[in-house]
């Protein structure tokens, strides 16, 4: 979901260190690498467990949309934190703490007894990922101060992030098909087991030469605004969006958000630079960041559950008809990385949105009739969009700011990633079952079936799809099969069509910001 370009490590540390000998910059270069793909695999890996997890743990929608969130939230409230305190305190000490909290994180999901249980430890994982992420360029920088190994070195890092995208789906999906969806957690832990001594032994410590305070309480700010808007978010449709519970939690939210601006405004060592938002350019880059994950990202997790729920598909085929999102995805980011240089970012960031936007909306119009080949000219051009974004999001924000601000503007906009990620998995969460419980509503309506109707409505907003026939008697199991697919097919329809327009707003605005050379 990420890519990075050379121009983002020699700002963050220009001091060769023991760690610039070939074999121990290879080993740096292996364990981060390692480390990375881990922690982004957890975001995309999970969305073809999710109809598994709902059915084991008897997780509602709201649950679902946590297994994500919870994870997702601190990786990106931390990832700025994380990085000032390894250039503080020291890179690879951060980076172990990382791992081992990543890997226990990792151990207790796969444990999880109750769907309560695997949001906190998701919680886990997710501080051990901003870790292990916030410290991984600077490493690269320190491990290979010359700038033509560099460029090799972020390279093999940037086609690791890509292929972490790109297989998640289809490993997943061969894991909750195997073993079970337990693995998709338990599979971090002989990795990170086998990665924490040899990191003990083959990491060089580095730090910077002039390190800033870590902001702890714009820390605590940020993430406190972020988890009270999606606790918001995703209790509104359950209690009611004029509820007490749900205004005090945006008022909370909106009040510590603000706060968190004035702290950044006035704090001598602010975690996020608010000069760069003075910057046209950096502007759209931003929103365009945070626009394809809040969008085309986030809405991944309710097609795994229409796939899967609604047409009947195991999570391994599920995994495999994703393939044509991920792989154009993986084979369009390296194409367009060579690119970076030689177009604008301006033209190469609003070609992605504009083909994410023309993507998704080609995959609306779903009713309870069609088949998963609907998605497929959607899947390919939406893969292309995402796939140039990855690279052209990095090159606009080096574009947008002076050499001294790079490190900063890249790790703003990929913390803008995560939060998108949070934000658009509740936002569409709560659009997705609105529409399917009020679509469940007027079909059932005059049948029979009518009399149990507040049971299938949650049911079927929780993205159970068919599989709420199972229990149904005989004689109406293929009504309420037949109503609970096309239920299912409304709300994705109006959750691509939500993310369809919101990409193609993002589209014009990057080519409205985003200068032109």
């Amino acid at each position: 979901m990420t890519d990075l370009q050379v121009a983002d490590i020699p700002v963050l540390d220009r001091r060769t260190s023991p760690a610039a000998s070939r074999t121990s910059a290879r080993w740096t270069l292996a364990l981060v690498c390692v480390a990375v793909f881990m922690l982004l695999l957890d975001v995309t890996i999970v969305i073809v467990a999710l109809p598994a997890i709902s059915t084991d743990l008897h997780a509602s929608l709201d649950r679902l949309q946590w297994v994500i969130d919870a994870y997702t939230l601190p990786l990106a409230g931390l990832l700025l934190t994380a990085a000032t305190l390894g250039d503080r305190i020291g890179r690879r000490r951060v980076f172990l703490a990382g791992l081992s909290l990543f890997t226990l994180g990792s151990l207790g999901c796969a444990l999880a007894p109750t769907s309560l249980t695997l949001d906190v430890t998701r919680v886990s994982a997710g501080c051990g990922g901003a870790l292990l992420f916030g410290t991984a360029l600077p490493l690269l920088g320190a491990a290979f101060p010359d700038a033509r190994r560099r460029a090799g070195a972020i390279g093999v890092f940037g086609a690791t992030l890509a292929a972490a995208t790109a297989v998640g789906p289809l490993l997943g999906g061969a894991l909750v098909a195997g073993p079970g969806w337990r693995w998709i957690f338990l599979l971090n832990v002989p990795i990170g087991l086998v990665s924490l001594p040899v990191a003990f032994r083959k990491l060089a410590e580095s730090r910077a030469d002039t390190p800033r305070r870590a902001d702890w309480p714009g820390t605590a700010l940020l993430v406190g605004g972020l988890l009270a808007l999606l606790f918001a978010l995703i209790r509104g449709n359950s209690d009611g969006w004029g509820s007490g519970l749900v205004v005090a939690l945006l008022v909370v939210s909106g009040l510590l958000l603000v706060g968190f601006v004035f702290r950044q405004a006035r704090a001598a060592s602010p975690m996020l630079d608010l000069g760069l938002f003075a910057r046209r350019s950096f502007v759209g880059v931003g929103l365009s960041a945070f626009a394809i994950s809040a969008t085309l990202i986030a809405s991944t997790t309710y097609l795994a559950l229409y796939v899967q729920n609604a047409l009947g598909f195991s999570p391994w085929n599920a995994g495999l008809r994703f393939l044509p999102l991920t792989v154009v995805s993986f084979v369009a980011a390296p194409v367009a990385a060579r690119l970076t240089h030689r177009v604008s970012p301006r033209i190469m960031i609003g070609l992605s949105m504009a083909l994410v936007a023309v993507g998704m909306l080609l995959e609306t119009g779903l009713t309870g009739s069609s088949s998963w080949t609907h998605l497929l000219p959607g899947f390919v051009l939406s893969g292309a969009g995402m796939g140039i974004s990855s690279a052209a999001l990095t090159a606009g924000a080096l574009s947008a700011v002076e050499p001294a601000r790079a490190g900063m503007a890249t790790g703003v906009v990929n913390t803008l990633r995560q939060v998108g990620v949070a934000v658009g998995v509740a936002v569409l969460g709560a659009i997705f079952q609105s529409r399917t419980q009020s679509s469940t509503g007027h079909r059932l309506a005059g049948t029979p079936l009518s009399h149990h109707s507040g049971t299938i409505l949650d049911a079927v907003g929780s993205g159970a799809g068919t599989l709420v026939a199972r229990s149904a008697p005989a004689a109406v199991r293929g009504q309420l099969a037949d109503i609970a697919r096309a239920a299912t097919a409304s709300g994705l329809d109006l959750v691509l069509l939500v993310g369809g327009v919101g990409a193609a707003i993002a589209t014009v605005v990057a080519f409205v910001l985003i200068r032109r050379s």
